[in-house]
């Protein structure tokens, strides 16, 4: 499989990102994935700013943003992408342990492309991750590139 733009994963969790990441090993993807640890680290890489600042220009296929991370929270980090006009065609996939209802409409309301609710069942969480990769880095077409006007 061959993925051309990278995929940002929002997680917290070493054990979740650990398992997101040997997921998406399974189908040669992961190479593509960059892993940030809260939520101002996202912002950090989409600004092209911090230890961003020198990676290649252009937005990512897709944000895998956990919703409960330390500095700014992922609907915080959601509410910021679709704000701005140079990242607001970035697919947000939600990717998250909460089953709040409030959780899963504001993610809507702020435009979350999906909510995806973390199986905490190893194989079941292991399967949904790897499905989520494929679709969102190799199925789907991502938008057209726009170079990262931000400093």
């Amino acid at each position: 499989m061959t993925i051309a733009k990278p995929i940002v994963l929002a997680e917290d969790n070493p054990r979740d990102a650990e398992l997101a990441l040997a997921a998406m090993e399974e189908e040669h993807i992961s190479d593509k994935v960059v892993l940030c640890h809260d939520g101002a680290e996202v912002l950090d890489y989409l600004y092209c700013r911090g230890h961003f600042k020198t990676r290649l220009k252009g937005n990512p296929a897709v944000v895998f943003l956990d919703l409960k991370m330390p500095k700014v929270n992922g609907l915080e980090v959601l509410r910021t992408i679709k704000a701005d006009t140079n990242l607001r065609a970035i697919p947000v996939v939600m990717l998250t342990s909460s089953r709040e209802e409030r959780d899963l409409a504001e993610s809507y309301t702020l435009g979350a492309n999906a909510y995806v609710v973390k199986p905490v069942e190893f194989q079941q969480f292991l399967s949904a991750v790897k499905e989520l990769g494929v679709f969102w880095g190799v199925i789907n077409e991502p938008p057209p590139e726009r170079a990262c006007s931000h400093q």
